[in-house]
């Protein structure tokens, strides 16, 4: 929680333009915004120059890097940091913590619509929508064949699905409506769900060993960086198929290219990617069976609104000496 300082309104300083909606919360609360009125991001020295001019709370999203750096300039005076997004790799938070800044984010509002977006990777990845859509565009779209662009089932796959949380269960209920045998593997067992959706907990090496299609849903921290390389690509099926909506850095990019190249598994499909964006040059953008979006799990309108919504109504509560409806974690 944070005390009030109710003698004069904070002054924000938001990173980016978003919704409307979210913004006038702020206004109505009687807080002076600094807002770079921008679809694009606001360079890092210009952060630096804003915060150290002034700064009682930021309110940022999770391309803005909130480093040592940026919290020294912003110095005492910061006494919160609200992100619109569910990540927060992007805040140095045991730096946070260590000055007794509280981070806020938002969880569970954009579980539904990353979910959506996770089977339209696996759906693309399996059944080879690029190479598909590329032929049309390309004008090679030639007549019909027996076996002509032939991808893989989704109905009736074993799918392995690393870290069943809020978006892991999600994308296991849709892709159980698809007949899938469902297999998963994290920190914690969900009996709710392995009873409702005859789901199956295993252990990692197994689900890669059976898995159609793998999807990793887990958090990207120390032990999870780079946790599918060349040993993991190996381990799953030929004709397996690798769907990442979660983080990029789950993933050794190398060893990906290498795996898809030499047939070591079938396709993959990517929401995310390291970095951001990635070079439209970059080998894995012309491998013909690598679906890549541009980070865009949470992209609809509606939840897009209610994250920027829910960051605004941690950051009032935060204002008001309010408990944080969603804190990273409790100070």
């Amino acid at each position: 929680m944070v005390n009030p300082t109710t003698s004069s309104p904070w002054r924000v300083v938001v990173t980016r333009r978003v919704p409307t909606k979210a913004m006038d919360m702020l206004r109505d609360a009687n807080l002076d915004l600094d807002i770079w009125d921008s679809d694009n991001p606001m360079p890092h020295e210009a952060l630096v120059e804003k915060v150290s001019s002034g700064c009682d709370a930021l309110y940022c999203v999770l391309t803005d890097k909130i480093g040592k750096d940026v919290l020294d300039a912003a110095g005492e005076r910061l006494k919160m940091i609200s992100t619109m997004s569910v990540g927060y790799n992007h805040i140095d938070y045991p730096e946070c913590k260590k000055r007794g800044i509280p981070v806020s984010h938002t969880p569970n509002v954009l579980t539904e619509t990353t979910a959506d977006t996770a089977v339209a990777l696996v759906l693309a990845a399996c059944r080879r929508f690029k190479e598909a859509t590329a032929s049309v565009i390309e004008g090679t779209w030639g007549t019909w064949t027996p076996m002509g662009m032939c991808g893989q089932d989704v109905h009736d796959a074993t799918v392995g699905i690393i870290g069943m949380g809020r978006i892991g269960s999600a994308v296991a209920r849709r892709l159980h409506a698809f007949n899938c045998n469902i297999i998963y593997w994290g920190i914690e067992r969900v009996p709710q769900l392995e009873e409702k959706l005859d789901a199956k907990f295993v252990e990692i090496d197994y689900l890669l060993k059976e898995a159609d299609i793998v999807i990793p849903l887990c958090p990207l921290n120390k032990e999870t960086y780079h946790m599918f390389d060349m040993s993991k690509f190996k381990a799953m099926k030929k004709s397996a198929v690798f769907v990442n909506p979660a983080r990029g850095e789950l993933v050794n990019q190398d060893d990906l290219l290498a795996a898809l190249q030499q047939g070591e598994i079938f396709s993959a499909g990517l929401d995310v990617t390291t970095p951001e964006p990635l070079p439209k040059d970059h080998p894995l953008v012309k491998t013909p069976n690598c679906f890549i979006l541009p980070h865009i799990g949470s992209a609809s309108m509606g939840t897009r609104t209610a994250m920027a919504v829910l960051a605004s109504e941690n950051l009032v509560a935060a204002y008001k000496g309010k408990p944080l409806p969603t804190p990273v974690r409790e100070f």
